[in-house]
């Protein structure tokens, strides 16, 4: 058994965690960030890594609940503008590739949400610009002809999150942040003013805990005694064999899941939120064959040269998903310094909520306004305790 004392103890080195950890390490704070398996191997290392800057689908299928895109916008453009110096920050390559992206409409209702959204980009500060179908197929001949619509943003992209999430952990070591993986949290107890965590055969004592632990948020504010409603679900990403360079920008459909990108290694990346077959309490996740079909018949139909590429694997991610689909981020009411981040579109924020967490943690303000995403609309909210994954089921 090992025990030490610490500022802050961040629960989960995914790339939330790893973020956190070093806008607080960087700021002087004494940080223990420990996880219950390898850094990065769950949600943040099997995600798509795409730079979300303009609005985003509403719903993934299978998601009841649409995501409030006005509301998002502002976190997008926030994030956007952290994304620029996070290269020179962590002083390594994340393969960050502004490429632009197009978001693409087939329907009349689809169209109109793609005309909505670009008003709602124009008064958070971003810039795109709405195209009919003709004048998108002469920018990009690759898409298809049921496409009648697309928006276009030159800040849309994507980085790698094999190297991302790596990246932001070396420079909290470097700035003297402690990592301590395969120690799985088992204890979260209040000690004194501060907090007591107990993770494999480690303890740290520490005033401040930060639980970015993903689609186990829930399950590590339990220990604690705290009661937080989110869903773990899986989804995957489908990867295609390597081609020259076809596809230069991201195309995202605005009404039904699907994203699209060549990565630098040369493959298409398809994903857009497809339902796995379940997720596992270890988090694992049997692929879908039903979401393998319906991901990759989309992708045919928006962007027609995908049939003829074989499909070299396909493989799933767990996240926490909210009941009102929007990210969570702030202290839980009623646990002075227990503090809880994440939720849909995490790889996206994760150098703003970094920085939030780190203001959070200091008591300064927080960089953009998150009165409305606070933990507190998530507390005891089902009439009964669910145990973590009963849902994803």
């Amino acid at each position: 058994m090992s025990a030490e004392t610490a500022d802050v103890v961040v629960i989960g080195a995914g790339v939330l965690g790893a973020a956190a950890a070093f806008h607080l390490a960087r700021a002087g704070h004494d940080v223990a960030v420990v996880d219950r398996g390898a850094p990065g191997r769950e949600g943040s290392g099997t995600t798509a890594g795409n730079l979300h800057v303009q609005a985003v689908h509403t719903r993934r299928p299978g998601q009841d609940v649409p995501l409030d895109s006005a509301r998002f916008l502002p976190l997008q453009r926030a994030a956007s503008d952290r994304w620029e110096t996070v290269e020179a920050e962590l002083e390594t390559s994340v393969e960050l590739r502004r490429s632009g992206g197009f978001t693409i409409a087939e329907t009349p209702a689809q169209r109109a949400e793609l005309i909505a959204k670009h008003a709602w980009e124009e008064r958070a500060g971003l810039r795109t610009e709405v195209l009919d179908g003709d004048t998108a197929r002469a920018e990009l001949p690759l898409l298809g002809p049921t496409v009648t619509a697309a928006t276009w943003c030159p800040l849309d992209g994507y980085a790698n999150p094999l190297l991302a999430t790596p990246a932001y952990l070396d420079a909290a070591v470097r700035h003297g942040a402690r990592l301590h993986p395969f120690r799985r949290v088992h204890a979260v107890e209040r000690s004194g003013s501060g907090w007591r965590v107990r993770a494999g055969d480690l303890t740290v004592d520490a005033a401040k805990v930060v639980n970015v632990a993903g689609p186990w948020i829930a399950e590590v504010a339990a220990l604690a005694g705290l009661r937080l409603h989110m869903t773990p679900v899986a989804i995957q990403m489908h990867l295609t064999v390597r081609l020259p360079g076809t596809l230069r920008h991201l195309v995202q459909h605005i009404g039904e899941g699907l994203s699209v990108k060549q990565v630098s290694a040369g493959n298409l990346l398809i994903g857009g939120g497809w339902p796995a077959l379940r997720l596992e309490p270890e988090g694992r996740s049997p692929v879908s064959m039903a979401s393998v079909l319906g991901n990759l018949t989309q992708a045919a139909r928006i962007l027609p040269f995908v049939r003829g590429l074989r499909l070299l694997r396909a493989w799933a991610g767990p996240l926490a998903a909210t009941p009102d689909e929007m990210p969570v981020i702030g202290e839980v009411p009623g646990a002075p310094g227990f503090l809880v981040g994440g939720g849909t579109y995490a790889f996206t924020f994760a150098p703003l909520w970094g920085e939030t967490l780190r203001c959070l943690v200091e008591g300064a303000p927080a960089p953009v306004e998150i009165g409305d995403l606070g933990p507190g609309r998530l507390a005891g909210s089902p009439e009964r305790a669910t145990p973590p994954f009963e849902e994803a089921r």
